[in-house]
């Protein structure tokens, strides 16, 4: 949405994507009009302004965290345009599972690196109790000056996440997850990601003989 806001959604791909490159577009010329910082609640009203116009017939569950001059925030918006405002969220088919990983491991006071081993096995839990889920962990540690990305992590020896992948093609997300603290907002997405591989084609002589020749069949 924006570099200090990032926004994650669940529902039909197309109306997600739309919704999200527009009021990003929006935000992005209000940059440059007032040459200041956008901030997280200006987002917010511009999506579920939007959504609620249409009565839920767009069908974008969004997950909308980020940081800006007041602070992290972290918000969820439903397809009809109403809002809430909590701790941590999780949005999408997996959502549930993962609801469940963050209501029992959560405390206020968390350190950014138990936020982030905590939002990725919400993410894994999700993954692995739902049919609908992507494969990959995909993290976004926003803070005030900087959004670090953390792409496809996998967990490692003694429960340390590691990143494994490097050059990826992001699909739309299917769902996603963030996590809020004083200073700092943990931001992940359950997308589905494919990294670009070479692809060698073998021609079909090398694998069937074929003969040439013969007798004509007879009529």
């Amino acid at each position: 949405m924006a570099p200090n806001i990032y926004c994650c959604g669940a529902g039909t791909a197309a109306d997600t994507e739309a919704v999200t490159d527009m009021v990003s577009s929006q935000l992005k010329l209000h940059r440059y009009h007032t040459g200041r910082e956008s901030r997280v609640v200006t987002s917010l009203t511009l999506l579920k302004s939007h959504l609620f116009s249409y009565q839920g017939h767009v069908s974008a569950a969004l997950v909308l965290g980020g940081v800006d001059v007041t602070g992290p925030h972290l918000h969820t918006i439903y397809p009809h345009g109403s809002t809430d405002t909590l701790p941590y969220a999780t949005m999408g088919s997996g959502s549930l599972a993962a609801m469940a990983m963050f209501e029992s491991k959560y405390r206020e006071g968390m350190s950014k690196d138990e936020g982030i081993k905590l939002v990725a096995e919400a993410i894994l839990f999700g993954v692995f109790n739902d049919l609908g889920s992507g494969s990959n962990v995909d993290i976004c540690v926003i803070t005030k000056h900087v959004a670090s990305k953390l792409l496809s992590l996998s967990l490692g020896k003694h429960g340390v996440f590691t990143e494994t992948i490097y050059r990826l093609i992001p699909h739309l997300s299917t769902k996603g997850l963030l996590i809020l603290e004083k200073d700092w907002l943990v931001f992940s997405d359950l997308s589905t990601f494919n990294e670009v591989l070479l692809t060698k084609i073998t021609p079909l002589r090398e694998i069937v003989q074929v003969i040439e020749g013969g007798e004509a069949m007879e009529e």
